[in-house]
């Protein structure tokens, strides 16, 4: 998704009484409001590939899976994100119907508007929730995935993987071919 800064700003208070009563998604970041646009049609094929391969893999496990439009409050003081897909195993988060606050697995599409914010500022953030385990970046214009790991303490594990490569979850014992991510989508130049 493509984000655009909103000028006023808010506590969490007034952001999470706002926000669902508004038209468009809204990404909140100490106080900052950001209104999330539409994306690609690769990067909408990318995330829903993704989701389709996960779901039944995921819902078998007793865990659950949401595309897009499912807020993440990465800390109780801030920020707030929709990550392309995110899956959490906790029990608190099953029955959620707001937000997800305790993701195991989050997933973003990268686009050339959002890479510098999902590899920096989002990916920082996320480290911060205890329960992430892994964050993937999957780019949209290209053939490439990058796959970041908690390791020991404050260590993130690093593992890219392109075409004919295997993608291995390990937070939730997963793996399927990269080409099953990218099935059906189209790259600049191949219209």
């Amino acid at each position: 998704m493509i984000a655009t800064l909103q000028p006023q700003p808010m506590t969490i208070a007034e952001y999470l009484e706002w926000e669902p009563l508004q038209e468009l998604r809204y990404e909140y970041v100490n106080g900052a409001v950001i209104a999330m646009t539409g994306g690609t049609i690769p990067h909408n094929d990318i995330a829903l590939n993704l989701y389709r391969a996960l779901y039944p893999h995921v819902r078998s496990n007793g865990c659950r899976i949401n595309v897009a439009d499912v807020k993440v409050e990465v800390s109780s003081n801030s920020p707030y994100y929709y990550p392309d897909v995110v899956v959490t195993c906790d029990p608190r988060d099953i029955t959620a119907r707001k937000l997800i606050r305790h993701p195991k697995l989050i997933v973003e599409v990268l686009s050339p508007g959002t890479e510098a914010k999902d590899r920096g500022e989002k990916f920082a953030h996320y480290r911060s929730s205890p329960t992430l385990q892994e964050y993937v970046l999957i780019e949209s214009e290209k053939v490439s995935v990058e796959c970041y790991r908690r390791g020991e303490g404050r260590l993130w594990l690093y593992t890219p993987y392109t075409a004919g490569d295997i993608l291995t979850l390990e937070s939730i014992n997963f793996s399927c071919p990269i080409e099953q991510l990218y099935e059906g989508v189209l790259f600049e130049g191949d219209e």
